[in-house]
């Protein structure tokens, strides 16, 4: 005996729904879970690896399809894969509040991780465990934002605990060379950005070895193939100095 399904009805499983409001209108399309973020951030590119389908639902609970009069009339066109795309840009990730707690203990996580990746105690010059940046995040009230991404929220996490703890960025040292006619003009507008200067060479030409805030790199890179119109040049010998071994507190 067949089972008769109607034909503007179709199941999914293990669905994240993204939900928006047009037109009067309310329309659903059906993702992947984790997906939707992943496309939002540009870490995903391929719409087939976010979409569970092409179809542009009125209930995706349901199974109910959109109307192709309804999408003409709210969107402009009946294109499903356009109009996914608009609701996947656009629309509101619908998530259980569980799912919401974990997805942001993750953020929480990722966040103090690059933070202690980053960072250092600029007295000891050793990085952070994990665990201590989390503690550190907890005395702050941090509070986590799930529209944000991870690098940018621990870029101001890092602000934000200096106030409160003894941590940097730790330097990146670079060696810069530059012809003798540009060394003595350069060196003033370079001074400024560089933290250190360990190791200072003149002969035909300058050669500094110096540690700088990662900050300030792509500044300095400009600065010297501008300056020297490409005579100049910068080679990174390290990208984190840091001792070896846990800083703790």
């Amino acid at each position: 005996m067949s089972i008769f399904t109607p034909t503007n009805q179709i199941r999914l499983t293990n669905v994240a729904v993204v939900r928006m409001k047009k037109g009067g209108k309310r329309f659903e399309i059906a993702c992947y879970k984790n997906k939707v973020v992943s496309w939002r951030s540009g870490a995903e590119k391929d719409l087939d690896e976010v979409l569970q389908t092409h179809s542009v639902f009125v209930n995706v609970s349901k199974g109910q399809v959109a109307k192709k009069d309804d999408l003409c009339k709210s969107f402009g066109t009946d294109d499903q894969t356009d109009i996914c795309k608009q609701i996947l840009a656009k629309g509101e990730l619908q998530v259980s509040d569980k799912e919401r707690q974990s997805q942001l203990e993750t953020m929480f996580r990722d966040i103090a991780t690059i933070v202690a990746e980053k960072c250092v105690n600029p007295e000891t010059k050793r990085p952070y465990t994990v665990s201590l940046i989390e503690r550190a995040m907890k005395d702050i009230h941090y509070s986590v934002k799930a529209n944000k991404s991870t690098k940018q929220q621990a870029l101001e996490v890092i602000k934000q605990l200096k106030e409160t703890m003894a941590i940097q960025r730790a330097h990146m040292r670079l060696r810069l060379r530059m012809p003798g006619k540009d060394a003595k003009r350069l060196k003033e507008k370079l001074k400024p950005l560089l933290q250190v200067v360990e190791s200072e060479d003149f002969d035909e030409e300058l050669e500094m070895v110096c540690l700088v805030d990662p900050g300030c790199f792509r500044e300095i890179d400009e600065l010297i193939r501008c300056e020297t119109k490409g005579r100049g040049c910068l080679e990174v010998l390290c990208l984190k100095d840091v001792e070896e071994g846990d800083e703790k507190l």
